[in-house]
């Protein structure tokens, strides 16, 4: 249960229990399944026949009417998104084949699928043109370089491409469209906007976030905003006739299928009335025959006024994933325990426990059953484990024991047998138990907050710190320690006067007061004893350099302090002062040997213990006792680490003379090495990047060995003697663990841990309201029929969804491969077809912006290492996995006929995503020097994050120094924790002037921006991006301009589960006015409101710039 030094988001892989192999399921069903639910992503061909759809990631036809489905598409990878051509002949469909969504085609009646895209960014096909020759699809790429549109990831734009393949997509416009299409003449296009951040399945939300419904004149460039309810309008389809508008809409609560008419939006009627689950899926036939989906089920509908006609739907194929996977896992690793001889490891991996051999890596595995199980420790004398188990919905203590005697059954990882037992289950949540020091008794957490003690032979509990003094945001950030005597506890606890971490002391009897060792005003976490209970070490960033933002990571070191005087005397020795101790107590120790063989002697000999002049092993072994002299307790700490550093983990040996902990180094994990009694620190090993984020760092019983848990491996090291001057080497413990998961079970799990955990942790008791346990029969019914990782994620979308709040909802990590486009780092004109790329702008800081380039605007790149570019043929696949390579560009520069090659080192989307924010930040600044005539500064504060404080610093008191007022730009930020600070930067207010010799130098506050300023926002402002400019409004430091902020402001914890791969979000932590408002839905409505209109953003202006130029200079 080593705790993670970490504030960011739980990467520790949870695990659940079951204490026994589960029973096997029953057999499947022969025969074609019948009435499946989760058919998803429906589409009703124009001509009505036929309804395609997706199952299990794979595409299906059907007759329109229902009946028998058949397998259109299964590539074993996840297909999604399907759209039928406008003569019903063909279908148009997202794969992630190659790592990423890509654009197919395929024929309505079979065969080979033919690939339309071949970018690596995720593209996702919205219409046929209305000729049937390409195919209409959103992606995020690059917009037009005339755009002041910001170029964010999620900002995608509309383009279409052929279906012959392999030609290049251009273009239709730069603004996202997920969906829509062209009317029968290819002049208007209906379409589903993207303003800025949120879970695309979140329901019930009336905020300016939502999205809406957009009409776009392909002659003229205008778009037209169609509607205006506030809430979500979703999937618009044109009616046959062209003269309305069918698409989904909330407002009647629920998700329906709306009419608007196109000479009058506003009159828009309801067609279906559904009610509490929301309609999916909406698509509409030429003779005006409505298709949608609804709670896992097809419907058609004949007209306007026809009742629906659910659907009777039988799929034959077997293109079913398997469900149950055999898995050899040597890493992934998410927690670590070490036995006390040192000889062996125990492991959770996805979720279950395993125990090594330490020497030779060979594996077992203890626990089974799709039940998560985590925080594992072995007993004191190593015949014993005990982990946390969640089975039933219920996290319980549970214990497995070695069978047989110690000669015959040494260690775990060979064990013929073991035995497994509940220690405690009852109504509460216990997380994190331990073994007291005899092993008699158990220390855990209830609840995730109070601190109990569980009596093994008994059974009682008691409770010895109550849940006031803890708030646990992540499972596993809560710590406590066992005293040596076994009679105390060291914990972690919170000030709940301002959020923050102390260590203190309890009595482990429960008679006695929590007492506070530290009394600071930082973070104080992690501690442990050492120097059998004489010393007390922890972390703190008291020293260390701190981040800006509340939830940035400062760093720390590692302290020690010692609760005697004798203790610190100790310490403070010299090390000739201390070789002479030393060699004092090796003679003590050896003169009390003699006079003990003495009276042995003197009492004659006799066979048992007692008299042979021997204490019987307890008493020998009995630890002393702990001593706290509180008087002068504050004055005896020391800093044990000799730079700060991002710590994840540390421990100290049994002598008190060495520490190791673990660094976070921009090159991966590192460990380091302290001599405490010379203060010398050093690196001793790196120990790489690995897969996962959870650190643990123990030693043996003895102190002889250590063992390191980093990026889910798991390295072993000797502890050097001579007080620790010998290398330190490091190598791999092999584990190899072997479990089989059963896809299904784990995904049950998965979603009962997830239901419940939202349950237990969302920021309001009461659930906002919401119906919590009927949603889960709604979407619990589903589970048997979904079959991936992309589709279980989106079915925890669709149920969090229903709470109608920020920060959460469920994603799908799936591992890295496939295609990988590189960039050069250059702008294309987006109507050119002719051979080759024709160039219009060189990327600042790009691959090509170099002295010796020779590439500018207007030349033609023909030829990318030898492949020549065809006349509107793509050529994205040349560029396919060539970042950090060198590439060889043919040129053609048109104005003098001339052809030469140039060379450039290719690079990632990423860095090119980088420089595009810079060059649009760049043109935002100029533009208000332009129109300001350089009286005001301009910054833009990408993220709530330290990073982005220290750029907005830097730019405010530096390049707009000598401004008369500062615009401050957070559209399109998407949150962390910064908003106290940003205020209090932009509140100062002149007190005091620099003035050496009549000389003004300047003025205090030196650090705060004194002048004017207006803050910019937009819909794009999401959580502390909206805690921000409430803060900033409310404190009456200026105006705020630009469009409504939807109220996010609460903070979230992203849970990874136990396959590594979900995500899930809990906004668990509400941010609470003095008037009782929460932030969260709390709407932002700026003093000046300005929307951008779309055609002029794509020319390069921005208006809302404009109106925060236009408002400081009326001041």
């Amino acid at each position: 249960m080593k705790h993670r030094l970490s504030g960011a988001a739980l990467a520790l892989l949870l695990a659940l229990p079951v204490l026994q192999a589960s029973a096997a399921p029953a057999p499947a069903a022969l025969g074609p399944v019948t009435q499946p639910l989760w058919l998803r992503q429906s589409a009703l061909s124009p001509d009505g026949r036929q309804l395609a759809f997706t199952f299990q990631g794979n595409l299906f036809v059907m007759p329109a009417g229902g009946g028998a489905a058949r397998l259109l598409v299964s590539n074993g990878h996840h297909t999604s998104a399907p759209v039928w051509s406008p003569d019903s002949q063909l279908l148009a469909y997202a794969a992630d084949v190659y790592g990423n969504n890509d654009v197919f085609v395929v024929s309505a009646s079979g065969g080979p699928s033919r690939r339309l895209t071949t970018h690596s960014a995720p593209e996702t096909p919205i219409a046929f043109t209305p000729d049937g020759q390409s195919v209409l699809f959103s992606a995020q790429r690059q917009d037009v370089r005339t755009s002041l549109a910001f170029p964010s990831p999620a900002m995608g734009e509309l383009y279409q491409v052929g279906i012959a393949g392999g030609r290049r997509p251009t273009q239709v416009f730069s603004e996202p469209a997920l969906a829509g299409g062209f009317n029968k003449a290819g002049t208007q296009l209906v379409y589903e906007d993207w303003k800025g951040y949120e879970n695309n399945f979140r329901k019930h939300h009336v905020s300016p976030v939502a999205h809406d419904l957009w009409l776009w004149d392909a002659k003229t460039g205008q778009h037209r905003k169609l509607t205006s309810s506030g809430g979500e309008n979703r999937n618009p389809v044109w009616s046959p006739d062209e003269q309305s508008i069918y698409y989904l809409s909330e407002r009647s609560g629920s998700f329906n299928v709306w009419k608007m008419p196109l000479a009058n939006p506003a009159a828009a009627q309801q067609i279906t009335h559904f009610t509490k689950n929301p309609v999916r899926f909406l698509s509409v036939a030429a003779n005006g025959t409505l298709s949608y989906g609804y709670d896992g089920e097809l419907y058609t509908q004949a007209g306007d006024a026809a009742q629906p006609q659910k659907l009777s739907v039988s799929i034959a194929a077997d293109a079913l994933r398997p469900s149950v996977e055999n898995l050899k896992l040597s890493d992934g690793a998410t927690d670590l325990a070490v036995s006390p001889d040192g000889s062996e490891v125990a492991l959770v991996v996805r979720g279950q426990v395993f125990v090594a051999s330490a020497e030779f890596g060979n594996t077992r595995r203890i626990t089974d059953g799709p039940g998560q199980k985590r925080s594992v420790s072995f007993s004191p004398d190593g015949r014993k484990l005990l982990y946390a188990c969640e089975d039933g919905g219920q996290w319980s203590l549970c214990e497995t024991a070695l069978v047989g005697d110690k000669k015959a059954v040494p260690s775990f990882f060979n064990a013929p047998r073991v035995s497994t037992k509940v220690l405690l289950k009852d109504a509460h949540q216990n997380f994190q138990p331990r073994y007291s020091p005899d092993g008699k008794q158990v220390a855990y957490l209830q609840d995730r907050a109070a601190l109990h003690v569980l009596d093994i032979a008994s059974g009682k509990t008691r409770e010895v710190m109550s849940a006031e003094h803890s708030y646990s945001y992540e499972d596993g950030d809560q710590w406590f320690d066992w005293a040596p005597d076994g009679k105390s506890l060291l914990v972690q606890f919170v000030d709940r006067n301002r959020w923050s971490a102390e260590v203190g002391v309890v009595p482990a009897d429960g008679s006695g007061k929590l007492l506070n060792l530290t009394n600071s005003g930082y973070e104080d976490l992690h501690p442990l004893f050492a120097r059998q209970g004489r010393m007390m070490v922890w972390m703190s960033d008291r020293q260390g350099l701190h981040g800006n933002g509340g939830g940035a990571r400062g760093d720390g070191d590692v302290y020690a302090m010692y609760l005697t005087r004798e203790a610190f005397d100790r310490s403070r020795l010299d090390k000739a002062e201390f070789a002479q101790l030393k060699k004092r107590e090796e003679q003590d120790k050896k003169d009390g040997a003699k006079d003990e063989d003495g009276d042995a002697k003197k009492d004659g000999a006799k066979k048992d213990a007692k008299a042979d002049g021997k204490k019987k092993p307890a008493e020998a072994d009995a630890p002393a006792p702990v001593v706290i002299e509180q008087d002068g307790l504050d004055h005896r700490i020391t800093r044990l680490t000799t730079a700060s550093a991002d710590i994840r983990d540390f421990a100290v040996t049994p002598d008190g003379e060495q520490l190791f902990y673990v660094v976070k180094a921009e090159s991966g994990f590192e460990l380091w090495q302290t001599r405490l009694r010379d203060k010398e620190g050093r690196r001793v090993a790196s120990l790489g990047e690995g897969r996962g984020d959870a650190v643990a760092l123990w030693l043996d019983a003895k102190g002889a060995n250590g063992f390191v848990m980093a990026g889910g491996r798991v390295q072993k090291f000797k502890v050097p003697g001579d007080e620790g001057k010998g290398d330190v080497k490091t190598e791999p413990v092999r584990f190899s663990a072997e479990l089989r998961v059963d896809h299904a079970a784990e995904r049950a799990q998965m979603f009962d841990h997830a239901w419940r955990q939202t349950q237990e942790k969302l920021y309001v008791k009461d659930m906002g309201g919401v119906d919590w346990a009927y949603y889960r029969k709604v979407y619990e019914r589903q589970l048997p029929f979904v079959a991936d990782g992309a589709d279980f994620a989106e079915l925890l979308s669709e149920m969090l969804g229903e709470l109608n709040v920020s920060h959460t909802g469920g994603s799908y990590r799936s591992a890295p491969r496939g295609d990988a486009t590189a960039s050069l780092g250059l702008f294309f004109d987006p109507a050119y077809q002719g051979e080759g790329a024709k160039v219009t702008e060189v990327i600042a800081g790009g691959p090509l912006d170099t002295a010796a380039n020779r590439v500018k605007p207007g030349m033609l790149i023909t030829a990318i290492d030898g492949e020549p570019i065809a006349a509107g043929a793509e050529f994205d696949s040349l560029l396919n996995q060539k970042a950090g390579k060198q590439v060889v560009l043919e040129v053609l520069d048109p104005a003098t006929s001339q052809r030469f090659e140039q060379s450039a080192k290719a690079q990632g989307l990423g860095a090119e995503r980088e420089q595009l924010y810079r060059r649009w930040v760049e043109r935002e600044r100029a533009m208000v020097d332009k129109l300001s005539g350089g009286r005001l500064g301009y910054v833009h504060v990408r993220g709530m994050n330290d990073a982005s404080y220290r750029q907005t610093f830097s730019d405010a008191l530096g390049r707009a120094s000598g401004k008369q007022a500062l615009i401050v730009d957070t559209r399109f930020n998407g949150g962390g924790n910064l908003h106290d600070e940003l205020a209090t930067l932009l509140s100062g207010k002149q007190y005091l002037e620099f003035v050496p010799r009549g000389q003004s130098l300047g003025w205090e506050p030196i650090g705060k921006w004194t002048k004017p300023s207006a803050v910019l926002i937009s819909e794009s402002n999401y959580s502390d991006a909206h805690l921000f400019p409430w803060t900033y409004k409310h404190l009456g430091i200026g105006q705020l301009i630009g469009m409504p902020v939807a109220g996010t402001g609460t903070a979230v914890w992203w849970e990874t589960m136990q396959d590594g791969a979900t995500v899930f979000g809990i906004p668990q932590v509400g941010f609470r006015a003095h008037d009782g408002q929460y932030m969260e839905r709390a709407l932002i409505t700026p003093d000046v409101v300005v929307p951008n209109d779309k055609r002029r953003l794509d020319a390069g202006d921005d208006q809302q710039l404009e109106a925060a130029v236009k408002s400081l200079l009326a001041k």
